[in-house]
């Protein structure tokens, strides 16, 4: 009776500790299995954004320009500035070329991401779950099963997490850096647009006028040639007047015209969508000599470069890779808690893991960031060398093409109008032929048309050295709160 009570004995309680096994199991099944709905119902879902580029280009070429924002821009950039849309000054131009210009609104997608790629750099790690099994039966054995639970937690701490942050925190600084050199950059391409819109304009007037003259000339030269009065040369020489007056009309014709497309690229519209009336561009017909900035506000301006402090900042990314490297040759710690239901006992596993350096203790890789570091710090110094330079040939230019052009009013303009108004004098006393007063006529406009010149030879200095200091000397700009003065 006592074995057979035994084996009863072992053989009714086999079982039910079996049960309370499998019992267990399930559970954990069940629980993981809720955890892992759960975790896949908080993911993010991903959805398709395709930009096919036939809907990119039927965009472009629909879009025109909207003075309903770029007022609201002007207004938030200069609320003392009129804003006017029916009176688009330089100003207005400039607030919609902030909303509408394709590099500024690439830039500024660009500052988006790294920011988000900022915040995401401040996650830490995920731990890694590692889930085991075994089978392994035997007949001492209440359970023939292994379950078993492990997570791997790096510790996101210390130089190597200050390093990550940092480099985030940099980028997001270039990428605003890139934004404002975006935006000057597009607000000098229509700066220069514009002077060459307004400098075609004048250079039309006269040219129309001369082209006039030069006909008026023509008939009364040949009237000459075929009177006897005067030679074949002579009536040649007037047809070649002609012609370069035709020439001149015709330049600056595709000179306003190429000053209209790039006015159009710098605001983000289409050449046929371009606003009807445009601001006068660089100071035609006024005073060009604008207000030069003084010692102090020129190095300001200088030290407030977006570009030079776009470099700076390569420095300081270089000197966070340098302080990541050294991080590297202290081992990253991670901790490894678990769970083990092995055959009816539960155990509690506790690791400690490290990734060691490597076994020079990175200094190769330290090296190398130091290498980096005074490679940041040389390209720094020559940036800002670059941009004195930039600023002391803007100042050069300036001084000699305001010196040129007070010249040419001084000397060569006064003589061609002294001549005009004597080639008046003696038409009117009979003294001289028509052609002779169309000579003299002419004269004038081709030396007032020479002014023109001097006087873009000025503007295109001044807006060389507004680009040179990235800050704007004259215009309605200025009136842009937080301009530095």
């Amino acid at each position: 009776m006592a074995p057979s009570f035994a084996v009863r004995g072992s053989s009714g309680a086999a079982p039910t500790k079996f049960n309370r096994a499998h019992a267990r199991s399930v559970l954990t099944r069940q629980i993981t299995g809720v955890l892992l709905i759960l975790g896949l119902a908080s993911c993010v879902s991903y959805g398709p954004a395709p930009k096919p580029l036939g809907e990119i280009a039927d965009r472009f070429a629909a879009r025109s320009a909207s003075w309903t924002a770029a007022v609201q821009t002007c207004q938030r950039l200069a609320p003392s500035a009129p804003c006017d849309p029916t009176r688009p000054d330089r100003l207005l131009l400039f607030a919609m070329l902030v909303e509408n210009n394709p590099d500024v609104a690439a830039a500024r997608a660009h500052l988006h991401s790294v920011e988000a790629a900022a915040v995401a750099a401040r996650a830490p790690a995920g731990p890694t779950l590692t889930l085991s099994t075994e089978y392994a039966k035997a007949s001492s054995d209440p359970s023939p099963w292994l379950f078993g639970a492990a997570l791997d937690i790096p510790l996101d701490t210390g130089g190597r997490r200050t390093a990550r942050i940092a480099s985030a925190d940099l980028a997001v600084n270039v990428a605003r850096y890139e934004l404002a050199e975006a935006i000057w950059t597009a607000r000098m391409g229509l700066v220069r647009a514009l002077d060459e819109v307004s400098t075609a304009m004048g250079q039309l007037t006269l040219a129309s006028n001369l082209i006039a003259l030069q006909e008026r000339r023509m008939q009364a030269m040949d009237r000459r040639v075929n009177a006897g009065e005067a030679t074949r040369a002579e009536l040649e020489r007037a047809r070649s007047d002609l012609a370069d007056a035709r020439r001149r009309d015709a330049a600056a014709t595709a000179m306003r015209e190429a000053g209209k497309v790039q006015v159009a690229k710098a605001l983000g519209l289409a050449a046929a969508n371009l606003p009807a009336s445009l601001p006068e561009g660089g100071a035609f017909g006024v005073d060009v000599h604008v207000l030069l900035p003084t010692a102090q506000q020129r190095s300001r301006a200088l030290l407030a470069r977006a570009d030079l402090l776009k470099t700076m900042v390569a420095y300081d990314q270089a000197e966070a890779d340098l302080r990541g490297e050294v991080a590297k040759q202290y081992p990253a710690i991670s901790v490894g808690p678990g769970f083990t239901w092995e055959r009816g006992l539960v155990k509690l596993p506790f690791n400690v893991g490290l990734v060691l350096p490597p076994l020079d203790l990175n200094r190769r890789n330290i090296r190398a960031a130091e290498a980096r570091r005074s490679e940041a710090g040389a390209a720094l110094e020559a940036a800002y060398a670059s941009a004195v330079g930039s600023v002391d040939a803007a100042y050069a230019e300036i001084t000699a093409a305001r010196r040129a052009l007070a010249d040419f009013r001084k000397l060569d303009l006064p003589i061609a109008q002294r001549l005009a108004v004597q080639a008046d004098r003696e038409i009117a006393a009979g003294a001289i032929d028509r052609t002779d007063w169309a000579a003299a006529q002419a004269g004038l406009l081709i030396a007032q048309l020479a002014e023109i010149d001097a006087i873009t030879r000025v503007v295109v200095a001044n807006a060389a050295l507004e680009d040179a200091l990235r800050r704007p000397l004259s215009g309605p700009e200025t009136r842009i709160e937080g301009n530095s003065r």
